[in-house]
C-alpha cells in the first residue's frame, strides 16, 4: 500500500512539473522569447519519469498517453517539429488529460476516460512535414566526442552552429567526494555564459581520488571571458569550434579541496522521506497532551500546602518542570516544523489552473507569482487550495476583462494577474490581484437589492467597503448566468467561510477600471497554539494569542456609542467593542469589577489585516498553550467558534474564531 502511495505522488509530482515546463514555454512563445530548450527537456523527462510511475500503478491509460507524448516531446526538443501555439495546446489538454486519469487511479469508480481522441491528436501532429536538416555542421567535431553523444545534445550542438556561436570545451577536476557538489557549482556558472551542452568524462585526469571532466559549453561569449568569469574553479577553458586565434587563458591554479563539500554531496544522497499527516496529526496530539499533563503538575504543585512538601523539594520539582517545559517547546517547533510545507506547491498548480481557465475564456493572461517559499501549516494548505481556486477563477472570469476590450481600453492585451504571500509575525498574508475592470460597489449593493439581499434602508447606510463585501454573502453573485468557471452564487461565501474556519479572515477592495485585490490573513499553523484564557459572565474562552495585539482596562464611562456601536478611544483611534456576552447571548453581559474604588472593563484588542475590535470580558487568566479540537455539530454551526480545547484543570473550554468576529463587527 505504502509503494503504491509513493508512486501515486511521485506520478503527481512529475505531472506537476511537467505542466509547470510548458506553461513557462507558452509565455516565452507569447512573448516573442526564444524558446529555452532545457524547459522541452525537463518537460521530456517528467513524462518519461511519469511512464514509470503509470507502470507501477497498473494505470494501462495513463502509462499508454504517456509513452505517447513521450516521443512527440523527444520529437520537439530534437526540432523535428515546431513548437507554436497548436502544439502549446495540445500539451496543455495533455495536462488535463493527465489530471483526469490520476482521477481514476484514486477512485475507480470514476467514469471512464476516452484516451483515443487525444492520441489522434499526437498522432497527426507527428505526420507533420519534417525539419529539413542542413549539410552537417559538424564536420569538424572529433569522432570520439560524437560517438557519445546522445541524439539531443547533437542536435543541441548543431543548432549552437547554426545560430553562431562558439563552441568550447571547459575541463575540471573533482574530488569524488564532493564531486555531486562540484559538478552543480561549475555547472550553474557555466549557464550564466550559455549552453552546458554536455558533460563527458576526460580520460585524461582520472586518479584514485579525482575524476576529470569535459563541459561542451555553446555561447557568445570569447573563451577568455568564460575563463575570467569563472575563476577559482580550477578549470581550463579551451575553443573547439570554430578555432580561436587569441591567446589562452592562462591555466588557474587547481581548486583547492572543500572538505565542506565532501559533507555536503554526502548528505545530498537522501535528506527526504514521505511521512503520512495522520501520523503527524497523532504525534501532534501526544505533544498537546505532554504539555497539557505538564500543565496538571504546576497546577497541582501549586495546590500544595506548603506542609505537605518540603522547600527544597517544591524547589526541585519546580527546576524539573522548567527543564521539561523548555524540552516540549523543543520538540512542539520539531513537529510544526515538519508539518510546515511552502506555498509554492499549491501555488505551482493554481499557475496551471489560472492559465486553463484563461485559454477556456479565450483570455490572455500573465500570472506573476511571488513569495511561493512562505511556509504554512499542510493542514491550512490542503484546505485553502481549493478556495485560492475559486478566487483566481474569479479573477480571471469577472475581473480580467478579454483582449478586444482591453485594447479599447489601452490596457495590455494579456491582463496582469498577481499570486504573492509574506510572513507577518506569525501570520500568512496572501493577495491575489489583477488589472482588470474592478468592481462597481454602487452596482453591487444595487444587486443585491434587487435580489433581495439586503433592503434599500440598508443599503443606503453602506459605504464602500461595505459594499464591496456583500460579494461574501452566501448565494450572491455579479452574473446572470452561470459558466463553467463562475456565476452560480456558491463560491464567495464558501471561500470565507473555509478561510474563517481557520482562524482567518479575508476582505477586498477594488476600484473601477483599474482593478481588484483580495487579502486572506491566516495563522501559520492550527495544530498547538498560545491562547490567552478569558472569561465573561462566567463562561471560560480561549483566543488564539497571534491575533491578540494587547490587553486594557478602560473605566465605563470612556465608552461612547456610534450610530449604535459601542466604541472606545485608544491613543486616539476609535476601536469598535464587542461585548462577549452579548455575542454568545450569556448574562449578565458586561459584569465590571471593582478596581481601586473603581469600575474597570478588561478589552482584548484582537487583529486581523487592517481591521481590529476590542472584546469586553470580565477576567484574563493567563496564557496557555492548547490543541484545537473539533466541536460537535450543534457548535460548529455558531458563528465565532473554531473549536474547543482543554486546560490544565481538564475542564474543556471553546476557542473563539477571531476572524469571524472581526468580519462581524467590522461588516456592522
Amino acid at each position: 500500500m505504502s509503494s503504491s502511495l509513493d508512486s501515486l505522488s511521485e506520478v503527481q509530482e512529475q505531472i506537476e512539473a511537467f505542466s509547470s515546463r510548458i506553461i513557462e514555454l507558452e509565455g516565452q512563445l507569447r512573448d516573442g522569447e526564444a524558446l529555452d530548450p532545457a524547459l522541452l527537456d525537463a518537460a521530456f523527462r517528467a513524462v518519461h519519469t511519469l511512464k514509470a510511475g503509470a507502470n507501477l500503478l497498473d494505470a494501462l491509460k495513463l502509462e499508454k498517453v504517456s509513452h505517447e507524448l513521450e516521443s512527440t516531446l523527444d520529437a520537439l526538443r530534437l526540432g523535428k517539429l515546431v513548437f507554436d501555439e497548436g502544439t502549446s495546446s495540445l500539451l496543455f489538454a495533455a495536462s488535463d488529460l493527465f489530471d483526469e486519469l490520476v482521477r481514476q487511479v484514486v477512485d475507480p469508480a470514476a467514469p471512464s476516460v476516452d484516451i483515443e481522441p487525444f492520441l489522434a491528436k499526437l498522432a497527426a501532429l507527428a505526420q507533420a512535414p519534417a525539419r529539413v536538416e542542413p549539410d552537417d555542421l559538424l564536420a569538424w567535431l572529433d569522432g570520439s566526442i560524437r560517438a557519445v553523444l546522445t541524439e539531443f545534445e547533437e542536435f543541441r550542438l548543431r543548432e549552437n552552429v547554426r545560430l553562431g556561436r562558439r563552441i568550447c570545451r571547459v575541463s575540471a577536476t573533482f574530488d569524488l567526494m564532493a564531486v555531486d557538489v562540484g559538478i552543480g557549482a561549475l555547472k550553474d556558472e557555466l549557464k550564466r555564459f550559455g549552453e552546458v551542452l554536455t558533460c563527458l568524462p576526460s580520460p585524461d585526469s582520472a586518479s584514485d581520488d579525482r575524476i576529470g571532466l569535459d563541459f561542451i559549453l555553446g555561447s557568445d561569449r570569447s573563451p577568455t571571458d568564460i575563463a575570467t568569469g569563472i575563476q577559482g574553479r580550477g578549470a581550463v577553458v579551451e575553443p573547439l569550434f570554430p578555432a580561436d586565434t587569441e591567446p589562452a587563458p592562462p591555466e588557474p591554479a587547481a581548486a583547492e579541496d572543500d572538505p565542506k563539500g565532501d559533507q555536503l554531496s554526502i548528505k545530498n544522497l537522501s535528506q527526504t522521506v514521505r511521512v503520512d499527516l495522520r501520523r503527524l496529526d497523532q504525534l501532534m496530539k501526544l505533544v498537546g497532551e505532554l504539555s497539557l499533563a505538564h500543565t496538571n503538575l504546576d497546577a497541582g504543585l501549586e495546590r500544595m500546602a506548603p506542609t505537605q512538601v518540603t522547600h527544597e523539594l517544591r524547589r526541585e520539582f519546580r527546576d524539573q518542570l522548567r527543564v521539561m517545559n523548555r524540552r516540549l517547546g523543543l520538540l512542539q517547533e520539531a513537529v510544526l516544523e515538519v508539518r510546515m510545507i511552502p506555498l509554492g506547491q499549491v501555488f505551482s498548480e493554481l499557475e496551471r489552473l489560472a492559465h486553463k481557465v484563461a485559454r477556456k475564456l479565450g483570455k490572455e493572461i500573465r500570472l506573476d507569482i511571488s513569495g511561493a517559499e512562505t511556509e504554512l501549516d499542510k493542514v491550512i494548505v490542503d484546505s485553502l487550495s481549493r478556495s485560492m481556486l475559486h478566487m483566481i477563477n474569479n479573477a480571471i472570469d469577472h475581473g480580467v476583462e478579454s483582449v478586444d476590450e482591453r485594447l479599447a481600453r489601452g490596457k495590455p492585451r494579456a491582463g496582469r494577474v498577481v499570486l504573492s504571500a509574506h510572513q507577518r509575525g506569525n501570520r500568512v498574508v496572501i493577495e491575489l490581484s489583477d488589472d482588470g475592470r474592478g468592481m462597481d460597489w454602487r452596482a453591487i449593493r444595487d444587486r443585491a437589492v434587487t435580489r433581495g439581499f439586503i433592503s434599500r434602508e440598508a443599503a443606503a447606510a453602506l459605504n464602500p467597503a461595505q459594499a464591496l463585501n456583500l460579494i461574501f454573502m452566501p448565494g450572491f453573485s455579479t452574473k446572470d448566468t452561470a459558466t463553467t468557471t463562475a456565476g452560480r452564487g456558491v463560491g464567495m461565501d464558501v471561500v470565507k467561510t473555509n478561510i474563517a474556519k481557520h482562524s482567518g479572515m479575508i476582505d477586498v477592495s477594488s476600484q473601477l477600471g483599474v482593478g481588484s485585490r483580495l487579502r486572506v490573513t491566516l495563522p501559520t499553523t492550527m495544530a498547538i497554539i498560545q491562547a490567552l484564557v478569558i472569561e465573561a459572565a462566567g463562561q471560560t474562552f480561549c483566543i488564539p494569542l497571534n491575533s491578540v495585539l494587547e490587553s486594557i482596562m478602560i473605566r465605563p464611562q470612556e465608552v461612547h456609542t456610534i450610530e449604535g456601536h459601542e466604541v472606545v478611544s485608544i491613543r486616539g483611534r476609535t476601536l469598535p467593542l464587542l461585548q462577549l456576552a452579548r455575542v454568545f447571548e450569556l448574562e449578565p453581559a458586561g459584569r465590571t469589577r471593582q478596581r481601586d474604588g473603581h469600575d474597570h472593563l478588561y478589552v482584548v484588542v484582537v487583529g486581523l489585516a487592517e481591521h481590529r475590535i476590542g472584546l469586553v470580558v470580565d477576567e484574563l487568566r493567563g496564557q496557555q498553550d492548547v490543541v484545537s479540537k473539533p466541536v460537535g455539530k450543534a457548535l460548529e454551526q455558531i458563528p465565532g467558534i473554531s473549536g474547543a480545547t482543554e486546560l490544565g484543570d481538564n475542564r474543556t473550554v471553546l476557542l473563539l474564531d477571531v476572524g469571524t468576529l472581526v468580519a462581524e463587527a467590522v461588516s456592522t
